[in-house]
């Protein structure tokens, strides 16, 4: 495929974000509470990419926004409902059940990222609840992982595109 035949869909502040958020979860995760030092600083850093990330999805370029790929329900039902029936449409974008995904992602992360956060306070010290809540929501976030790899693959093989590539060089071929 040469450049002639792609477009660019994702700016670079998106693809470093998306493959350093990426990066600094799963070491967190991988490093677990042993991690110590490590584990707290990966975790500051998802942690800030999310802010980042807000920020970005407001004032970055298109596909970067929101209000690019952000779904309503009626909407992500519709696509849903075209998936299993094999007529969805082909996205420039994300799709909006990748969109959905992202806003899942984006909560799950920042709401690990809060909860390590508040157990190094004083006031929050040794509270074994956060720690459990910091601890499911890591999991969580880590299956919404998996489930968004899977539809990455999915979405790939039927559309015959290389999705992992569009998002390293941040161009996907023209409709």
């Amino acid at each position: 495929m040469s450049r002639d035949d792609t477009v660019r869909v994702w700016d670079p502040l998106v693809r470093l974000f998306h493959w350093s958020l990426a990066v600094s979860f799963l070491g967190a995760y991988l490093l677990g509470e042993d991690g110590g030092d490590w584990h707290q600083t990966l975790g500051y850093v998802a942690f800030g990419l999310i802010g980042f990330r807000m920020v970005w999805g407001v004032v970055g370029g298109r596909h970067a926004r929101f209000t690019d790929f952000v779904p309503t329900p009626a909407g992500l039902l519709a696509y849903l409902k075209s998936v299993l029936a094999g007529r969805e449409k082909r996205y420039l974008g994300h799709n909006p059940a990748g969109g959905a995904m992202i806003v899942a992602l984006l909560a799950a992360v920042a709401v690990t990222g809060a909860t390590g956060w508040l157990m190094t306070t004083e006031m929050f010290w040794g509270a074994e609840w956060l720690e459990e809540t910091h601890e499911a929501f890591a999991a969580g976030t880590l299956a919404l992982v998996g489930l968004h790899v899977a539809g990455v693959v999915f979405s790939s093989l039927r559309h015959r595109e290389n999705l992992v590539r569009a998002m390293i060089t941040g161009r996907k071929r023209t409709e």
